[in-house]
């Protein structure tokens, strides 16, 4: 659930920080970089969080909540932290399995009746550990448009589904990352325990933490709270959206945090379990060293030459978190990212140092910039121009992306026409795990709607042949080609979709559906 979109903010926006800590020992530079990393990403308000030797030495916010509202971005600020939100589930997993509710191994149907997934081997052999550490076989993203866009469907709705998509890889054969087994994987804490996903967060972290200004869904927002708004480039331009609820996508992405909150997570995550200002622990260090061990290997390839310098020795995914190595030092991390935030948090444990940056705007550049620029400080290496070598990266990549749209915009045959009346296009079509698509004839002109998804409503606009571009009303939402399949006798076979430009968003898996012409009763 990360985007890939850059932002443009007014050259007038005041940069506003207000912190409870910032100790000694940080990096000296650390608010000039932070302005300097807004100012090149263009991202109206951060926070950060800096925690070294068991110490909170920064919690802090950075400009403002929301564009055209000068409310500045404070260390209580909350922010959506996306796939942050994995290691919170299994730490709660950690939990279960210290006091015998469960075992990592633990065949997932033993656990959570009902559950299926299409290949019966893989439904039978499927343990808990399988379910979170991307390796099911399951294509990128496949099937996240049952949640992304907001959709009706509920997590247990979307986890039936599961038995309708086709794997892409044999089973724990390659790492693709999933979020929907992610959520059958939250959905063995109440299984096991009676007790909600969202409940289980609440007692078992926030509460013993003193996480107060965190929860589990952004519809629990009241007028006057500290929160920051999502902020997206729509048509070219930095404009607030829309908050999207995604409480079905929970044990995946749904929590909000804030700074000093987070700071909280990361000392429990570094004390190995064991809570920073109480007795107890919410897991054993044992579990802690399972959390942080390798479980699904991953490709090394050689990064763009601008971050020549971060490439890895090894990198693989472990329970809940990201592992890779930076000049000798192991790091265990992981990014997040729903519509108008993403963020970071990465541990270094042999260093006794975790960070965490928050944003509520679409730019990983913006955080990784930082994450490096205060790494290479604790390690007492020579500064890098991180910033420098992010913005060129990601100039490099929307202009490749902006290329292949020219050149495909160039080679089509504008002049061609439909095969098919337009009204012949029209009907409902069904996809085995989404369900029912409808396309509609309006006003001369296609439109196409997805039914549970109640922002996805947009025009069909002829593009060549029998290919048709849908463009989107909710212009956040990721363009897609629509190409219709015409049996022998003229009528439609099926429709396929794939994504316009290159770089959009993994979530948005056009290319997993297969769309049938419903039977007409």
């Amino acid at each position: 659930m990360l985007k890939t979109r850059c932002h443009l903010v007014p050259a007038i926006l005041v940069v506003f920080c207000t912190a409870t800590l910032i100790a000694q020992n940080a990096p000296p530079d650390l608010d000039a970089y932070v302005a300097n990393s807004m100012k090149t990403f263009d991202v109206p308000g951060m926070a950060v969080a800096i925690v070294k030797d068991g110490t909170v030495v920064v919690a802090k916010g950075y400009g403002v909540r929301k564009l055209g509202d000068l409310t500045p971005v404070d260390e209580h600020t909350m922010f959506g932290i996306g796939s942050n939100t994995k290691a919170f589930t299994t730490a709660l997993l950690a939990g279960l399995v210290d006091v015998g509710k469960l075992t990592w191994d633990d065949p997932v149907y033993q656990r959570l009746p009902g559950f299926v997934m299409y290949d019966p081997y893989v439904s039978h052999e499927m343990t808990i550990r399988d379910l979170i550490t991307h390796r099911s076989g399951m294509g990128l993203g496949e099937g996240d448009l049952l949640f992304f866009p907001p959709s009706t469907y509920t997590r247990e709705e979307i986890i039936y589904k599961l038995r309708f998509m086709k794997p892409q890889s044999s089973f724990r054969s390659r790492f693709a990352y999933d979020n929907l087994l992610y959520m059958a994987a939250g959905q063995i804490i109440p299984a096991v325990t009676g007790i909600s996903w969202d409940d289980s967060i609440r007692q078992h972290i926030f509460t013993p933490l003193g996480m107060n200004n965190s929860n589990t869904s952004n519809s629990l927002f009241k007028a006057g709270d500290d929160y920051a708004f999502p902020h997206a480039k729509v048509d070219s331009k930095l404009e607030v959206v829309p908050f999207e609820v995604l409480d079905n996508a929970g044990p995946a992405g749904s929590i909000n945090s804030c700074a000093e909150d987070m700071a909280k997570w990361v000392q429990l995550q570094l004390n190995r379990g064991k809570f920073p200002d109480r007795d107890g622990r919410l897991f054993s260090e044992q579990q802690s060293k399972e959390m942080w061990s390798a479980q699904t290997i991953l490709p090394i390839s050689d990064p763009p030459p601008p971050l020549a310098s971060l490439k890895a020795n090894f990198a693989a995914y472990a329970l809940g978190w990201g592992l890779r190595d930076y000049h000798g030092r192991k790091l265990v991390g992981h990014t997040g990212g729903v519509s108008g935030f993403v963020s970071r948090v990465m541990l270094v444990p042999e260093e006794d140092l975790g960070v965490v940056v928050l944003t509520n705007a679409e730019e990983a550049g913006a955080f990784d910039a930082i994450l490096y620029h205060v790494l290479d400080y604790y390690f007492h290496l020579p500064p890098t121009d991180w910033l420098t070598a992010y913005k060129s990266v990601r100039d490099r990549q929307q202009k490749n992306a902006d290329e292949v749209m020219k050149k495909a915009e160039g080679a089509r045959d504008a002049n061609s026409k439909p095969s098919l009346p337009l009204e012949k296009y029209a009907g409902v079509y069904n996809d085995a795990w989404y369900g029912t698509i409808t396309i509609r004839n309006e006003n001369s002109g296609l439109t196409i709607s997805f039914d549970h998804t109640p922002g996805m409503i947009g025009d069909l606009q002829h593009w060549q042949y029998d290919a048709f571009k849908a463009h989107w009303r909710t212009r956040t939402i990721e363009d897609a080609f629509v190409t219709f399949s015409l049996k022998p006798d003229g009528s439609i076979e099926s429709a396929k979709m794939q994504a316009v430009s290159p770089l959009a968003d993994f979530s948005f898996d056009y290319q997993d559906l297969l769309l049938k012409p419903a039977e007409k009763k």
